[in-house]
């Protein structure tokens, strides 16, 4: 069973809808308690990074994922819950993330980037991924992207990267946790797979 928390921050009915579409069997947790009832948990979202962790800590939830965390069964973070994964973020100044990952969250720099690249970074683009369990059966997916911050994280985490101005950090893994900057739930096929092999990871 696949639990999906729900933190008040969309695109809750997309994944669910999406892990409906694999024949995978996933519940929408609001209580925190729940959460050890699961094999399986998604941290979706799509929002400000602020918001969210002040809505993980007021509920709970925060403590619920770092027990999850501890459990060593697999969880993924998809777009914000791949972002909140991480010590702190810098938008709308800084904030603590919920630190199973080292690194820091950092808007697109511009500098970096011609002056034909728009923020967000919005549309499909192809993560150029390590040989890796959760990319099995795929070679650099072309997959759906909104954001406008990235991850800055250890090499060692690093299992895919992507090119938008400049390379940035799409995918990581460390021990039983998993983060996916695009969007799966929005990119057909390569996303639907890339669902299953979270649902089958060992």
């Amino acid at each position: 069973m696949i639990g999906i928390i729900d933190y008040n921050m969309g695109n809750l009915a997309s994944v669910y809808n999406a892990c409906k579409l694999i024949d995978a069997k996933a519940t929408i947790v609001k209580n925190p308690e729940d959460l050890k009832n699961f094999n399986r948990v998604i941290l979706p979202g799509v929002g400000a990074y602020k918001d969210a962790m002040e809505h993980l800590i007021q509920t709970g939830m925060n403590e619920a994922v770092y027990e999850f965390a501890k459990s060593g069964k697999p969880m993924i973070g998809i777009c914000l819950g791949m972002q909140l994964l991480f010590e702190s973020s810098q938008e709308f100044g800084h904030t603590d993330g919920l630190g199973l990952i080292d690194g820091q969250v950092v808007k697109f720099d511009k500098s970096k980037m011609h002056e034909d690249f728009k923020i967000p970074h919005m549309g499909w683009n192809t993560i150029r991924n390590k040989e890796h369990a959760l990319f099995e059966g795929l070679k650099d997916p072309y997959l759906y992207f909104v954001h406008s911050y990235h991850a800055v994280t250890s090499e060692k985490n690093i299992i895919g990267t992507t090119t938008y101005g400049y390379d940035f950090t799409s995918a990581v893994n460390k021990d039983n946790i998993y983060g996916l900057q695009p969007h799966p739930e929005k990119s057909h096929d390569n996303g639907l797979k890339i669902l299953k092999n979270f649902i089958n990871l060992k």
